[in-house]
C-alpha cells in the first residue's frame, strides 16, 4: 500500500511540474470565427485533422513518463468542431500556454461547452483513492518554487462530489478544486459554462488575480480502474 500511495504522488508531482513548465505550445490562438472581436480563443479546434488521434495542435502532452493512449481527437458533434477525450483505466492531459495572451483585466470570464458521455466508475475528487473525473479543465498560476506555492482552479465534473463544492486536491495542494457538474442527470447533452475566473481567484486566494500562464484539459479513469469519456468544444476568455 505505501508503495502505491508512494507511486500516485510522484506522478501526481510530476503533473504539477508539467503543468507549471509547460512553454511550447506557444500563446493561445485567435480563431478566424470568434465569437466576437475582443474574446480570446483558447481553442475551437480548427487547426486539427478530423479523426486523427493524439494531442491536438498547439497543445502538450502531459505523461509523467508513463504510457498514456491519448485517446483523443478532434470531431464533429452539434454542427461544431470538439475534441472527443476518452480514457481506459489512463489519464490523458494536455496543456496549453497561456502566457501574454490572456489579460483577466479585459477578459475574465472563462466560456466552454462539454458533454460527458461516460463516468468513472465511483470518481470521487475528494478522495485521493477515487479521484478520476470525466472532464476537467484547469488555469494555472505559476509561483516559485512551483511545488509549494503555484496555484490552480479546476473546473470539474465529478461522479459523485457534489456541484457547486470547493475544495483543496487531496493529491496536489495547490489545486483547489470547484465541481461545476455531478452524477449522470445531464450525461449525453451539452453543457454551457461561463465561470469568472477573476472572481474565482479573489474567492479562493483573497486577492486579486494576475493573469494566467497555462490551460489543461485532462480525463482519468486510472485509479478506479474503469472508463470515461466526454467533448469538449471550443474554449475562449470573454470580456462578459
Amino acid at each position: 500500500m505505501r508503495t502505491r500511495v508512494a507511486a500516485v504522488l510522484v506522478a501526481e508531482v510530476a503533473w504539477l511540474v508539467g503543468v507549471l513548465l509547460v512553454g511550447g505550445g506557444g500563446p493561445a490562438a485567435q480563431s478566424t470565427a470568434a465569437p466576437a472581436a475582443s474574446d480570446v480563443v483558447v481553442d475551437d479546434w480548427r487547426a486539427g485533422v478530423l479523426g486523427q488521434v493524439g494531442i491536438p495542435p498547439g497543445w502538450e502532452a502531459q505523461t509523467w513518463g508513463k504510457a498514456s493512449a491519448f485517446a483523443l481527437s478532434v470531431m464533429v458533434d452539434d454542427g461544431q468542431r470538439v475534441l472527443h477525450l476518452e480514457s481506459r483505466n489512463d489519464r490523458a492531459t494536455i496543456t496549453r500556454d497561456l502566457r501574454g495572451s490572456v489579460s483577466l483585466a479585459r477578459t475574465p470570464i472563462l466560456r466552454w461547452r462539454w458533454k460527458v458521455l461516460v463516468m468513472p466508475t465511483g470518481g470521487d475528487a475528494r478522495r485521493r483513492e477515487t479521484a478520476d473525473q470525466a472532464a476537467q479543465v484547469y488555469v494555472t498560476w505559476p509561483r516559485p518554487p512551483a511545488l509549494l506555492r503555484s496555484r490552480i482552479i479546476g473546473y470539474a465534473w465529478d461522479t459523485t462530489a457534489p456541484a457547486g463544492s470547493t475544495f483543496r486536491s487531496e493529491k496536489t495542494g495547490t489545486v483547489t478544486y470547484i465541481i461545476l457538474r455531478s452524477g449522470p442527470a445531464e450525461l449525453g447533452r451539452w453543457v454551457e459554462e461561463r465561470r469568472d475566473v477573476r472572481a474565482d481567484y479573489r474567492a479562493i486566494y483573497g486577492e486579486e488575480p494576475p493573469d494566467p500562464g497555462a490551460i489543461t484539459l485532462s480525463i482519468d479513469s486510472n485509479d478506479t480502474h474503469s472508463r470515461a469519456e466526454s467533448l469538449i468544444g471550443p474554449i475562449r476568455f470573454s470580456p462578459s
